[in-house]
């Protein structure tokens, strides 16, 4: 064979490999508008449609391990970042830092402008729903794709978010063994289906590394539900569990419904309030097909 076939040859190869690896990932901090710094973190094709990903209360970019690693979502970009008081964010000692929502959609928008990301599908799971109604209200639409809700919180009154008073005491006392006790309850009732041993651990490592006084100020957080829904058009899909212990999923889609109308809902049947890891398969493959219908190609305007 002629050297420079050759040569051909080996270069298309290399390419080729090199074009089924997943792309490093990427980690940067950015400033929310208050100095809060907020730990980002990217990986699958960084020239994909952006996807955004907010994880819930005591939780971190951790949270969507299987949604990072599922096959179907690596022609995306996948962007996760640490919620305010999460993770390797910021930790503001003051509850006034996490009492108003803004705060929390300010953040997203920090992360939207500083990734370029064009048009993003968010996806967010309990608080991290929240959040996404606060960008809503603060922001709207015209920026993103659409939205996922994953057992989203809708509002946090009595009727939507079940009653747990031994453990959200437990969670906000200042003794640490209780505390920690408090949290593990918690992540307990996340799930109808418990993780494995090894899930479960860095899921109460993540909640150990949670700010005291977010957890303190987080139930009276405002969520402005109606300017937040009311006028968006972008797709929205809202994702509950049917075993879901910690938001009650038929009375949150109504409220949500009542808002807005146009929203689609889907319930799985085997999942608690964390579905995108107990149902992963399931999910990722609704994510990627929700994604595929409206996601936005990263491309300059």
């Amino acid at each position: 064979m002629p050297l420079s076939l050759r040569h051909l040859i080996l270069a298309l190869m290399l390419a080729l490999v090199s074009a089924t690896l997943p792309a490093a990932e990427k980690h940067y901090t950015v400033s929310a508008p208050d100095g809060v710094q907020i730990a980002v973190q990217e990986s699958g094709n960084p020239a994909g449609p952006p996807i955004i990903f907010i994880h819930g209360l005591l939780g971190s970019h951790l949270n969507w391990t299987q949604q990072q690693q599922a096959p179907q979502l690596q022609r995306y970009r996948l962007i996760t970042f640490d919620l305010r008081g999460h993770g390797l964010s910021g930790n503001p000692q003051q509850e006034a830092a996490y009492r108003d929502g803004k705060r929390w959609a300010d953040d997203l928008a920090a992360v939207i402008n500083n990734a370029q990301a064009r048009r993003p599908l968010l996806v967010g799971w309990s608080l991290g729903g929240a959040v996404i109604t606060n960008y809503l209200a603060a922001y709207g639409d015209s920026n993103i794709s659409g939205a996922v809700y994953v057992d989203g919180v809708v509002e946090l009154t009595p009727d939507l978010i079940p009653a747990h008073p031994q453990v959200y005491s437990a969670m906000t006392t200042e003794r640490l063994g209780t505390h920690l006790d408090g949290e593990r309850a918690f992540l307990r009732l996340c799930f109808y289906q418990q993780p494995d041993r090894v899930t479960f651990e860095r899921l109460l490592a993540n909640a150990a590394l949670a700010a005291w006084p977010m957890q303190r100020a987080v139930p009276t957080m405002t969520i402005p539900l109606e300017q937040g829904l009311k006028n968006v058009r972008a797709p929205l899909l809202f994702i509950y569990g049917r075993h879901d212990a910690l938001v009650n999923p038929q009375a949150s889609l109504a409220r949500a419904r009542s808002v807005n109308p146009r929203i689609e809902s889907q319930i799985y049947d085997d999942s608690g309030h964390a579905p995108f890891i107990e149902e992963a398969p399931r999910f990722n493959r609704q994510l990627a097909a929700f994604a595929a219908r409206y996601a936005a190609p990263q491309r300059a305007q």
